[in-house]
C-alpha cells in the first residue's frame, strides 16, 4: 500500500469513527423521541435526508463543471460524500483537503476543488435565508422574531453571488497564495444550476423534518410548510454562529423557536434532535454507498478483455 492510499484508508477510518461515535452519542438522547415514530416516517425520513444530500452533492458537482472539471456521477459523489465525512473530525478543513487530494485523482486542480467547495456555502446560505424568509414569517410569527436580523443577509448574499463578484474574490484569493489563476470563471448559468439543487435540497431536508414533526404530533400543510423553513433556519445560524462546533445547540434552538406553533418545547426539542441524528446517519450511508459504486465503477474499468 503507498503512501498516499495509507493516508487516505487512516483519514477514511478516523472520519467514519468520529460519524458513528457522533450517531451513538445522541442515542440516548433521542431514544424517546424515535420510540414515537413509525418505521414508515423513519424510513421515509432518511430517505427524504439522503435525497438531500444527494442534491447537495449535485449542487457541488454543477460549481466544478461550470468551473472546468466535470466529473462522472459516481467520481463526483465518492470524491464529495467520503470527503463530507470530514466534518466530523474535529476541525473545519478536513473536508476541503479530502475532496482536493481525492479530486485529483481526477484531474481536479486543488485550486478548482477548493473553489467549489468554498462556493457551496454562501449558496446554500443564501438559499437557505431566502427558503425562511418565505416560509417563516407568516406561520411562525413572533417565535422567530428573534432571528430577524439573519434577513439583512440577503441582499448582501446576493450581491456577493453575483458571478462577477465571486470570480474577482477567488482570483485574488489565489493571487495571495500564489496560485495559477481559474481557467474558466463562474458563469451565472452555473451559478443558477447550483441554486436550483440547494433550494431542491432544501425542500427534502424539510420533509425529513416534516415527518419526524408528523409522528410526534403535529400534521398538516403548517406543519408541513415550518419544517421545511425551520431546517432551514436552523443550518444557516448554525452556520453563521461560528463559535459553536458544527452548530450544535444552535441549531435546534432555532428550529425549536420555528416549530413553536406546532408543537410544545419538550417535543419540538426531541424532533431537533432526531432530525440531528438522522442527518448525521445519512453522511454515513451515503459516505459508504458512494465509496462502493466508485470501488465496482473502478474494478469493472480495469477487468481485462477476453477476445474470443
Amino acid at each position: 500500500m503507498n503512501r498516499r492510499k495509507l493516508v487516505r484508508t487512516l483519514f477514511l477510518l478516523v472520519a467514519l469513527g468520529f460519524g458513528i461515535w457522533a450517531v451513538a452519542g445522541q442515542w440516548s438522547a433521542v431514544a424517546d423521541g424515535f420510540g414515537r415514530l413509525s418505521w414508515a416516517e423513519l424510513t421515509g425520513s432518511l430517505a427524504a435526508v439522503l435525497g438531500a444530500l444527494l442534491a447537495g452533492m449535485l449542487m457541488w458537482r454543477a460549481l466544478l463543471a461550470d468551473l472546468g472539471s466535470p466529473l462522472a456521477f459516481t467520481d463526483a459523489a465518492k470524491i464529495f460524500f467520503v470527503g463530507q465525512l470530514g466534518k466530523y473530525i474535529p476541525g473545519s478543513v478536513w473536508p476541503m483537503i479530502a475532496q482536493m487530494e481525492m479530486g485529483r485523482d481526477h484531474g481536479v486542480p486543488r485550486s478548482r476543488s477548493a473553489a467549489a467547495f468554498f462556493l457551496t456555502y454562501p449558496v446554500y446560505l443564501g438559499t437557505g435565508l431566502l427558503v425562511s424568509a418565505v416560509t417563516l414569517p407568516v406561520l411562525a410569527g413572533q417565535s422567530v422574531a428573534r432571528y430577524a436580523w439573519l434577513l439583512l443577509l440577503v441582499p448582501v448574499l446576493a450581491a456577493a453571488l453575483h458571478p462577477a463578484v465571486v470570480n474577482r474574490v477567488i482570483a485574488f484569493g489565489l493571487r495571495k497564495l500564489r496560485r495559477e489563476p481559474l481557467e474558466r470563471p463562474l458563469t451565472r448559468r452555473g451559478l443558477l444550476v447550483a441554486c436550483g439543487w440547494a433550494l431542491t435540497g432544501w425542500a427534502a431536508y424539510g420533509v425529513h423534518l416534516a415527518l419526524i414533526v408528523h409522528g410526534l404530533g403535529a400534521g398538516g400543510p403548517s406543519a408541513v410548510i415550518l419544517s421545511v423553513g425551520a431546517f432551514a433556519l436552523a443550518w444557516c445560524l448554525g452556520f453563521v454562529f461560528i463559535l459553536a462546533p458544527a452548530g450544535v445547540g444552535v441549531r435546534e434552538a432555532a428550529m425549536v423557536a420555528a416549530l413553536a406553533p406546532v408543537l410544545d418545547r419538550p417535543v419540538a426539542i426531541a424532533a431537533a434532535l432526531c432530525s440531528r441524528l438522522i442527518v448525521s446517519l445519512g453522511d454515513l450511508v451515503c459516505a459508504g454507498a458512494a465509496g462502493l459504486a466508485a470501488r465496482r465503477a473502478t474494478c469493472t474499468r480495469e477487468e481485462p478483455v477476453i477476445r474470443a
